[in-house]
């Protein structure tokens, strides 16, 4: 985390936040997947976040970068089917909560199982994997009021394999409206990832014709040198759609 400070002062940037991933392998009374019976065990490799340690950190970030505004925050993976267990661990953040909430969605239910959306490329044609994907996804911002910000719009394109040709968001304009209405409703906020291939002015026009207000920047890094990667041409895109910067340095981009 002090590596990635460093770097989002080299970039320039006004503030940055830690929006560590949030997910589960075990279920709570409230949550959803337990009444599906789903394996959830979607990744090899996954751990509960530790909220003790993440925050101490964060908090000697403060301290070390004061031209920072360093900021809280996580992403749920899956929220709707973990209502009840992530909103328990959200309320242990303390008053008022994480700064940023996102949710995503990394997985789908399938045969039995929360399956990683990567794995299903090899289980189904590309294009049924994303319609599968953008259905999901829907269920989740109707499914879902614990989350802030949409990240990462169309996950699974990060995979999108090189025999199927060009990814086309076009091919999915009507599965990419009924999301982006659905969040909308809801009154929040798109994220532009720039970790994922970025998304074009076209497809933010439709968050505007579905009635979308507002865009954060996410680069989704993991890494310290991705802090802010690709921002620039993520502003350059943003700009095309019409939307600007908001009230002060820290604020979504708006219409």
């Amino acid at each position: 985390m002090v590596r990635s400070c460093e770097q989002a002062v080299a970039a320039g940037l006004p503030g940055v936040a830690f929006t560590d991933h949030l997910d589960f392998t075990t279920w709570t009374d409230g949550d959803q997947i337990g009444a599906m019976d789903l394996d959830p065990h979607r990744y090899a490799r996954m751990h509960l976040l530790d909220i003790g340690g993440y925050l101490a950190t964060l908090n000697d970030c403060r301290q070390r970068f004061p031209e920072l505004r360093i900021l809280s925050g996580v992403e749920i993976g899956e929220a709707h089917l973990w209502a009840a267990s992530a909103a328990a661990t959200v309320a242990k953040a303390g008053p008022g909560g994480p700064d940023r909430i996102l949710g995503s969605l990394h997985a789908i239910p399938h045969e039995g199982r929360l399956t990683a959306a990567d794995d299903l490329f090899r289980r189904m044609p590309p294009a049924d994997v994303m319609r599968r994907y953008f259905a999901e996804l829907l269920r989740l911002v109707e499914g879902s009021d614990l989350f802030q910000i949409l990240a990462h719009l169309d996950f699974p394109r990060r995979m999108w394999p090189r025999a199927a040709g060009p990814y086309e968001e076009q091919a999915f304009e009507t599965e990419y409206r009924a999301v982006l209405t659905a969040l909308a409703a809801s009154d929040r906020i798109l994220e532009v990832n720039t970790k994922s291939p970025l998304v074009s002015a076209g497809l933010l026009g439709w968050w505007r014709d579905a009635g979308g207000r507002a865009v954060s920047f996410g680069s989704d890094a993991h890494q310290p040198w991705r802090v802010g990667d690709k921002f620039k041409l993520a502003v350059d895109v943003v700009e095309a759609a019409g939307f600007r910067p908001g009230r002060d340095r820290f604020d979504f981009w708006r219409l």
